[in-house]
């Protein structure tokens, strides 16, 4: 695993036992400190209220494998471990990044990657940005490696920031990979967001050459279509997160820290399953995320064409509890039961749900025929004549 490198770890987290020496600091950077850490006690605080909401039907629920009672097998047949990129992760499933930059943010870090470790999941951080402006934030991130020094971790940043930052984001958290984010959406709405968009994707190449990690680059809840996976294919980016609608919903947030201007882009942008059903054939591998909610959503995701899938919001609740124990046997029990869906569903890997048969209904099939996408393929995937003519391609 990665490490950070020491100058920048020794600038970047205060010595444990050791007094920082007296310091000034201007009024407006205090400011700026103290408004970023609130802004991230407020996305968690209402997250977490969306997340207490009755669950709503989402696209995930427009897709439906056709049972076959007979073609289930034996579950300790069954191989979880899901190839992304160049790496092989022990399960299709991997905790999205999530938050960072506050003492409450800190707790749930800790407590997530004390799961993770256990449960040998990928997670992701939130985004480091924060940390890069006040290094006193940093300990809020490094937890995570602190906590799981042997485990796979994703730095995060945000596209509109200078390509060096991700770099010294993976530095920071001794990461295995860089999440980079775009997130227009949020950015229109935040009331202290950035409205300059033009240079994001000469930024995330630039970003792409510079982490000296692979990057996933990846939505923040509003998905990726078809146009934008080719862009990002074009210059370089190999794996991409469509994180699509569903989940949790950051124009809600925003709006909701503002004067409720924005509330009506609560609805905008794709789902995970319309990107998955959009995405073309020679854009990066893929990674899904928005809106799942359980295990089932899972396997319809990788189902549809992802390598693995996140998770962030449904574990956001036991994480704010602060009990690791619950949330690592939450996870754990997500791994039990993909396992044996699997089996239900005779797939023996991951991979293999790419032979099942899918029917998709309602909203994800207006959009697909409407995105002039034949998904009549889909639902006779399983026989054998189509089977061995799709692999002898």
């Amino acid at each position: 695993m990665r490490r950070a490198s020491a100058d920048w770890i020794s600038r970047c987290t205060p010595r444990r036992g050791h007094r920082r020496g007296p310091r000034t600091i201007a009024s407006d950077d205090r400011a700026t400190r103290s408004l970023g850490s609130t802004r991230k006690d407020d996305h968690i605080r209402l997250a977490a209220e969306q997340r207490r909401e009755p669950a709503a039907r989402n696209e995930f629920d427009d897709v439906e494998f056709v049972h076959h009672a007979l073609d289930g097998i034996d579950v300790e047949r069954i191989d979880l471990a899901a190839h992304v990129g160049d790496w092989t992760w022990p399960v299709p499933l991997y905790i999205n990044g999530m938050t960072g930059g506050s003492d409450t943010a800190l707790g749930v870090n800790r407590t997530l990657a004390r799961a993770a470790r256990v449960a040998g999941l990928p997670m992701a951080s939130g985004s480091v940005g924060i940390a890069i402006d006040d290094p006193d934030a940093a300990a809020s991130f490094t937890v995570i490696r602190d906590e799981n020094p042997d485990g796979f971790v994703m730095a995060n940043i945000g596209a509109g920031r200078p390509a060096d930052h991700g770099r010294r984001a993976v530095e920071l958290l001794g990461a295995d990979a860089l999440q980079l984010h775009v997130n227009a959406v949020q950015e229109t709405v935040m009331p202290e967001g950035s409205r300059e968009f033009s240079g994001w994707l000469r930024g995330v190449e630039a970003t792409v050459a510079a982490a000296g990690v692979p990057v996933i680059v990846k939505e923040v809840g509003f998905g990726l279509s078809r146009r934008t996976l080719r862009r990002l294919a074009d210059i370089g980016v190999r794996i991409a997160d469509v994180s699509g609608t569903g989940g949790t919903n950051f124009a809600r947030i925003e709006s909701a820290r503002g004067e409720d201007g924005f509330a009506y882009l609560a609805a905008h942008g794709s789902s995970a399953v319309a990107c998955l059903l959009d995405a073309p054939a020679d854009g990066p591998q893929l990674l899904a995320s928005g809106g799942v909610r359980t295990p089932y959503d899972v396997v319809k995701a990788l189902a549809l064409g992802a390598r693995a899938v996140g998770v962030a919001g449904t574990f956001l609740t036991l994480a704010l509890e602060g009990d690791a124990e619950r949330t690592a046997a939450a996870l754990e029990r997500w791994c039990t039961e993909l396992r044996m869906l699997h089996a239900l569903l005779g797939a023996e890997t991951p991979a293999a749900l790419a032979h099942t048969d899918l029917l998709v209904r309602g909203r994800a099939r207006e959009f697909a025929e409407l995105r002039g996408i034949d998904l009549t393929a889909l639902t006779n995937r399983s026989q054998p004549a189509q089977r061995s003519d799709e692999e002898s391609r």
